[in-house]
């Protein structure tokens, strides 16, 4: 039988580890893993040789922030810098964009913006703020992975924060329906103004006690309604007892973190250096460490972008005045790759904490595994290739990263989205818009 496509690695990144493969491609999927130098006839052939096949990645936790702020970034330009980072499917954050996805009516202007512009599968989450709870199921029914809501200020006007007695009674609404609730967890009243500029006062202004706090009230939440909960861009590594203690009593409660919690240090952030400015914030070397511990143990489940950016002029200033977020969807792999490779950990881990994870949180059978009846997502990636960080050759609409002139290893060199190799230069639209199942 003759197949679209057939991609050889010896390094071909599966469930079960690395193998020497060939992924046999028919209509958009994976139909036949072979031996490496099995014969196969297909229209169109890759041999990678020693460079790695990857599944696609899936980030779910990404700022496209079109429309309202299509300046800041916007569909074209995001998915254009994850198909270059090897991401095939993202999900796109309910705020900073205006309207903010809080009904349905949002969620179809959310759609009508991506439609025809989007390089990879895009999918979008709602979001739970004060007194949206009547629209929670229709949003669920319409299609979105799950609801986001903050426990502390968002940032912008149009996405406020929920009181506890909000989050207890979205969480109840959502549990109804089984569906998911991810959460911003800072407890507000643990927070403060910078006293100055300089990088030290802001993260003294968001203690780890910030983030235990706000998490020991949403478990308790969580188990009193029933509520799936997961907890967005884990950075105090503090928390990791309580959430490991909460999954043994039986609480449905989940975490990511982020390639900046994972790679990047306080001790080293460079006096000025706004860039590095992200919330919660980047903290100490020995929390970063206890982070990894807890990915390696699985309490953090998952590693995705948080990828938030801005126009340039809000990242003037100093730590207390600029806006806070990190543009990383086109870094993050090699970022993550560097670091675990640092501390034993294989690529197949990688793939289970950037491709696989995701893809289960949201519910994506056929998304983040190189396995028979999945989608042909896939990434070629030159695993042991040295790059400098050039922000110049990076696809997001403006270029600030912490991540300049930083060596990393491991390059991507293709990715195929259903089987069609996807050009960072913008050639051809192959994404699809994403809608969960109720």
């Amino acid at each position: 039988m003759t197949h679209d496509l057939v991609v050889r690695s010896r390094r071909t990144v599966t469930p079960e580890g690395e193998r020497p493969l060939a992924v046999c491609v028919r209509d958009g999927r994976i139909a036949e893993l072979r031996p490496y130098d099995a014969p196969a006839e297909a229209a169109r052939e890759t041999d990678l040789g020693e460079v790695a096949l990857l599944p696609g990645l899936v980030d779910t936790h990404v700022h496209v922030n079109e429309p309202g702020r299509t300046e800041w970034e916007g569909f074209r330009t995001a998915t254009r810098a994850a198909a270059a980072g090897g991401v095939t499917t993202l999900i796109d954050m309910p705020l900073n964009s205006v309207p903010p996805t809080v009904g349905v009516a949002e969620l179809e202007v959310k759609r009508t913006a991506a439609r025809g512009r989007v390089h990879v599968d895009v999918g979008f989450w709602g979001g739970a703020v004060p007194g949206n709870v009547p629209a929670l199921r229709p949003l669920h029914e319409a299609g979105v992975y799950g609801f986001k809501c903050f426990t502390s200020p968002s940032g912008v006007d149009e996405f406020p924060a929920l009181a506890w007695d909000e989050v207890r009674a979205a969480m109840t609404e959502i549990a109804s329906f089984d569906g998911l609730l991810i959460v911003h967890a800072e407890d507000p009243d643990a927070l403060a103004e910078p006293a100055g500029g300089a990088f030290a006062d802001f993260l003294a202004s968001r203690p780890p006690e910030a983030e235990l706090g706000a998490i020991g009230r949403l478990v308790d939440l969580a188990a009193r309604t029933g509520c799936r909960l997961h907890i967005v861009h884990l950075s105090a590594a503090d928390a990791l007892p309580l959430l490991a203690e909460a999954r043994r009593s039986g609480v449905r409660v989940t975490a990511e973190t982020c390639p900046h919690y994972l790679t990047l240090t306080a001790e080293e952030v460079p006096e000025g250096a706004t860039e590095f400015k992200c919330c919660p914030p980047i903290r100490t070397a020995a929390n970063r460490e206890r982070l990894w511990e807890g990915l390696a143990a699985g309490v953090i489940s998952t590693v995705v972008s948080d990828h938030s950016p801005c126009v340039p002029e809000l990242k003037r200033g100093d730590f207390a005045t600029a806006w806070g977020g990190i543009s990383s969807v086109q870094l993050g792999l090699p970022a993550v790759w560097t670091a675990a490779r640092a501390r034993g950990h294989s690529l197949a881990d990688v793939a289970g904490w950037m491709a696989a994870g995701p893809a289960d949180l949201v519910g994506l059978p056929g998304k983040g595994r190189i396995a028979v009846g999945h989608d042909a997502d896939l990434v070629a990636f030159a695993a042991d290739e040295r790059q400098v960080v050039d922000p110049a050759a990076l696809h997001h609409r403006h270029r600030l990263t912490p991540y300049a002139g930083r060596e990393l290893t491991g390059v991507v060199r293709a990715t195929w989205l259903r089987g069609e190799q996807v050009s960072p230069a913008g050639e051809g639209v192959r994404g699809r818009l994403l809608a969960a199942r109720p």
